[in-house]
């Protein structure tokens, strides 16, 4: 499932090239069947909130209209310059002008919204790093609960745009232990946390690519960090850690893969 990063990377390409521009919108699939509502429309502007996407047409009917997509695990769009290929597999939502098309194909959701249940939206939604918002709210509900930590950072409520990669990698940057319940978890590293994903998140934002690990830490020290040493834990169940030289473990928990080192992050 892609996480904030690639949403928010999405957001911006797609406010850059359709923004304030009559768009052609259609679903060659048919299963948006408000496509005729959108083309021929201005797209206002595009925001990302977590794992969302809302595409802001203004007023239609006297009612303020938002596409919203939730990619799911499944998601995910192509774009490109004319001229626009054929409609081809699964494909949910085309968006095209002269210049530019997108297609999207997978997506958990993709309908049409008004104001109202986008707001409901943003208030079911915690703090997204990404943003730039202050993290009192996720910091207020983490102390509250008895949930281990690991759980807590997937909860979307408490942290907007954190998947299972980011999850694993703050806790161990942070050298916490995922199974620590929330409630026993320091406010300052919890602080230290969500500005640790202030910093790391905006950079997978350029090249799609997460990297987490520290040039120091990592086997080879110099030059641009390979792909088997973009992570601490995520997907290296069995390695050494990179810190300590113990076998990295995982578990289910959630129904998602959850990593860890048992030496850095002990309970």
């Amino acid at each position: 499932m892609p996480e904030g990063n690639e949403l928010h990377r999405w957001a911006n390409l797609h406010n850059e090239v359709f923004a304030g521009k009559k768009v052609r919108v259609d679903s060659p699939q048919g299963r948006f069947t408000d496509a005729p509502l959108l083309d021929g429309r201005t797209l206002v502007k595009v925001t990302a909130v977590g794992k969302h996407l809302g595409y802001d047409f203004g007023k239609i009917e006297g009612e303020q209209r938002i596409l919203h997509v939730h990619m799911g695990l499944y998601g995910d769009f192509s774009e490109g310059h004319p001229p626009m290929p054929e409609p081809r597999g699964a494909l949910r939502l085309r968006i095209w002008t002269k210049t530019d098309w997108l297609e999207l194909r997978g997506p958990t959701d993709c309908s049409l919204w008004n104001a109202e249940k986008w707001q409901t939206l943003l208030d079911r939604l915690g703090p997204d790093p990404l943003n730039h918002d202050k993290p009192g709210p996720m910091l207020e509900r983490i102390a509250t609960r008895k949930t281990d930590i690991g759980q807590l950072l997937m909860d979307q409520s408490i942290l907007a745009g954190v998947g299972n990669i980011y999850r694993a990698e703050l806790l161990f940057r942070a050298r916490l232990s995922p199974f620590k319940p929330g409630n026993e978890v320091p406010q300052k590293t919890l602080e230290a946390i969500y500005k640790d994903a202030v910093k790391l998140m905006p950079d997978a934002m350029v090249d799609r690519r997460i990297v987490t690990t520290k040039a120091k830490d990592r086997p080879h020290k110099t030059g641009e960090a390979l792909n088997e040493e973009a992570h601490y834990v995520y997907r290296r169940t069995g390695r050494p850690c990179f810190i300590c030289g113990t076998a990295i473990k995982t578990k289910i928990v959630a129904s998602r893969n959850l990593f860890w080192c048992p030496t850095c992050q002990a309970e």
